[in-house]
């Protein structure tokens, strides 16, 4: 192991040398169910041959020309991305922060230019939206933000799932331009809206001229059983972030926007070098046609349901399972308790899990997964649960 990397993540002790379908194996060769999917990035499992083939013509035609010029790959990508969520313009980047990123200058820009002094954004506790200034600044978490003041003025920050403390800041706060918030928390601990929590806060936005900006880095991409998550609510925000599963692993996020919010950028107001690269769009444009053509989301929402039953029915009645809940290919168990430790327990029996939020083992696995696949899971996750539960009793 090199000691010249910077001492930035507590990396697990394994690495993985090959992937086929929703499997990993390392470098002793054993074999491991992948329940991470690279933090909910390849939805289409590892070795695709789809997507191996389209990354691979790509590159071996032009991997990078900037957007200095025409990129007909992004081009067909703003096309594809736009019919499917109903948005008007996409701005290409390299990642969910970037992606946040973009859609907070966009805001203050539109504030601006309705003679906001200081636009403001209201943002959600728990949330998490990256680790730029900008996205920190909006995240919902001091052990992130901790060291890295001075924070950036405004935001205004409101619980989860709470409407009133909305119409609270609208009532006192007139400098408010838009709101920013996830449809599932996903590193807040797979926190779900209640059902007519958008169409409420769709109401508000309209009734302001406020912009509904939703983060939909970990959502979006079918993750929910649904192309994005919003579409289970049936609202269109204005300005939408996109990345994890677009690229299937390839780097590439998106910042969508439709009506009067895809028209505030002007030339010379924001662009990335590598943003939207033909590279990245092949690899995007691979896996839409992948999820399309081989049924990947009514599969993640029919596997995923398939995953919460089973554990409900495997842990019922077990003391200090709090809850069990998600959607799609999101799914959250909720202990009582801290349990990062069950991490390293799941990889010595060949699963991978994550635990976020010091009590939330957090399942996000590939939209792939069969029934073999969810058996393996929920037997695995329940066992440990189970037996953690009970030796710490």
């Amino acid at each position: 192991m090199t000691t010249h990397l910077m001492n930035t993540y507590a990396r697990q002790p394994l690495a993985f040398v090959r992937g086929e379908g929703a499997w990993l194996w390392d470098e002793a060769g054993k074999r491991y169910l992948d329940a991470v999917a690279g933090v909910a990035v390849n939805g289409l499992g590892h070795g695709h041959p789809g997507l191996v083939k389209a990354i691979a013509e790509q590159a071996a035609a032009v991997i990078h020309t900037s957007n200095l010029y025409r990129v007909p790959r992004q081009e067909e990508l703003a096309d594809r991305l736009c019919a499917l969520s109903r948005m008007d313009r996409v701005f290409f980047c390299n990642s969910g922060c970037e992606a946040n990123e973009a859609a907070i200058k966009l805001a203050r820009l539109y504030g601006h230019g309705k003679g906001i002094e200081v636009p403001t954004i209201i943002v959600m506790e728990k949330a998490f939206h990256g680790r730029t200034m900008a996205t920190l600044t909006a995240t919902g978490s001091r052990k992130i933000q901790a060291g890295f003041e001075p924070l950036l003025t405004g935001f205004a920050r409101v619980p989860y799932n709470d409407i009133e403390a909305v119409r609270q800041v609208a009532e006192h706060n007139k400098s408010v331009v838009a709101v920013l918030l996830e449809v599932v928390q996903g590193e807040g601990g797979i926190n779900l809206l209640a059902p007519d929590y958008l169409a409420e806060m769709r109401k508000i936005c309209d009734a302001q001229g406020w912009l509904l900006m939703l983060d939909e880095v970990q959502t979006g991409i079918g993750r929910t059983g649904t192309w994005f998550g919003f579409q289970h609510s049936g609202v269109v925000p204005d300005v939408m972030a996109l990345a994890k599963g677009l690229g299937s692993g390839v780097p590439i996020g998106a910042c969508l926007a439709r009506g009067a919010a895809a028209e505030v950028f002007k030339p010379g107001n924001h662009g990335s070098t590598f943003g939207g690269n033909p590279l990245a769009c092949a690899a995007a444009l691979a896996t839409l046609d992948a999820i399309e053509s081989e049924g990947l989301l009514q599969n993640a929402g029919v596997r995923g349901e398939a995953i919460r039953a089973g554990l409900r029915e495997a842990l019922a009645g077990v003391h200090g399972v709090v809850e069990i809940r998600g959607e799609g290919m999101m799914i959250g168990v909720e202990l009582d308790r801290p349990c990062g430790e069950l991490v390293g327990v799941a990889r010595d029996a060949g699963v991978l899990i994550n635990v976020t939020a010091e009590r939330v083992i957090r399942l996000v696995p590939p939209l792939i997964y069969g029934d073999a696949e969810v058996s393996v899971l929920v037997d695995a996750v329940s066992s440990i649960v189970r037996n953690y539960l009970q030796q710490a009793a």
